[in-house]
Parts: structure tokens; C-alpha cells; sequence
């Protein structure tokens, strides 16, 4: 099995899952800045050309939501409820909200502060963050208000959709994104920093 991956957060959300599963593997790093994902040969596994992709045997499988299901499956893990149909809709729906509004509101937070400061491609515009704080503190309500009285997203416990949707979350902080008024936002990702995995998901290197 290998996955092939860089520095940002989709990756970051499948490698954490591989090291919390103790799942044997070998990690692809692609030199992104080098034109990496654009080779002819990472292009016929994911023609996409973005990462992560999971190379298993004849199967190329990309989008990390469906490689963290796999992944799972193959690990006997119901942090994807394989068996549970009922279960199964509830982390989708949180995927599907995931996809189509956290990550889109804050993702140009960890665009500015972290994707360009890791890449070294020019400060953070933060005039361009101003129109996206609305959108942030609408889908951070909702967020919120579900986390109440909850440690984790989806089941009652860890799922892959407490991955999904905090893999840009976690950086907040670093981020400026306008979350320090969501405390059970706050409680959550400071909740799953304690696992050791998602604190340390990089492969050694």
C-alpha cells in the first residue's frame, strides 16, 4: 500500500488516520513546488493532480473521505461504520456539510496563513479575509450549537468526519480564524489534539 502526499491538510487528515490505525503503509511525499503532482505518472493515478491518492494493490483511490473509508474497512475500524447503515448516513451528512460549507468558509483563513507560509508563496492578504468572516460565523453557529453536550462530530465518537472537518480547523488559531467565541468548537479541536496521531500525523522523515 502507498500513499502519496504533501503538506496540507487533506493529506494531513488520511495520514492521521494511518498512524492512529497502525496501519502499515509507505508514504510518497510529492514535491508539489516541483511540479510533482503534475508528472505524467501520479496524473494516470489521480488525474485530478491533487493528493492524497492511495495506491493498493490494481486500485488508485482519491478524495481523502473515500481513502479514510477504505481505510477503515480494511483496518476492521468503525471510525467508518461499515456495518451500520444508520451510522453511516450521519458521518456522510457531516461530510457532505463538510465539503460544501466548513471547508469553503474557512478555507481561505488556512489558505492565507498557512498554505503560503508553508509553500513560501507571499504574505497573507488579509484585506481578502474580511467578506469571508460572515460565512465563517454562520457555518460556526451551526457547528457549534450541534457540539453541544457532544465530544465528537458524528456517532457518539470518533469518526472519520471529526478528521474531515478539522483537518483546516486546527490551525484556527494560527489562521485568525474568528472561532475564540465557539467554545464547544474550541473544546472539540482541543479535544482531538490529545490524540497523539492528529497532533503528529507527518511521517518521519
Amino acid at each position: 500500500m502507498k500513499i502519496y502526499w504533501f503538506k496540507a491538510q487533506a493529506p494531513l487528515r488520511v495520514l492521521a488516520l494511518v498512524k492512529h490505525l497502525g496501519i502499515e503503509a509507505e508514504f510518497v511525499e510529492i514535491d508539489m513546488m516541483a511540479g510533482g503532482l503534475r508528472k505524467p505518472d501520479y496524473a494516470a493515478l489521480n488525474p485530478n493532480m491533487k493528493a492524497p491518492t492511495l495506491v493498493d494493490g490494481d486500485q488508485a483511490l482519491w478524495e481523502s473521505s473515500a481513502i479514510m473509508a477504505q481505510l477503515c474497512i480494511k483496518a476492521g475500524s468503525d471510525l467508518w461504520p461499515a456495518n451500520h447503515p444508520a451510522e453511516q448516513v450521519e458521518v456522510l451528512r457531516w461530510l457532505s456539510w463538510n465539503d460544501g460549507h466548513w471547508a469553503q468558509a474557512i478555507g481561505p483563513f488556512y489558505f492565507e496563513h498557512i498554505v503560503k507560509a508553508t509553500f513560501g508563496i507571499g504574505p497573507a492578504d488579509l484585506e481578502s479575509l474580511k467578506s469571508g468572516v460572515a460565512d465563517v460565523l454562520k457555518f460556526a453557529k451551526v457547528l457549534d450549537g450541534h457540539l453541544v453536550g457532544r465530544s465528537h462530530v458524528a456517532c457518539g465518537r470518533l469518526t472519520i468526519a471529526d478528521f474531515q472537518l478539522a483537518s483546516m480547523a486546527r490551525y484556527w488559531r494560527e489562521s485568525q480564524m474568528p472561532l475564540a467565541g465557539f467554545p464547544h468548537i474550541v473544546r472539540w479541536l482541543d479535544g482531538l489534539m490529545q490524540i497523539p496521531a492528529w497532533a503528529d500525523p507527518w511521517p518521519a522523515k
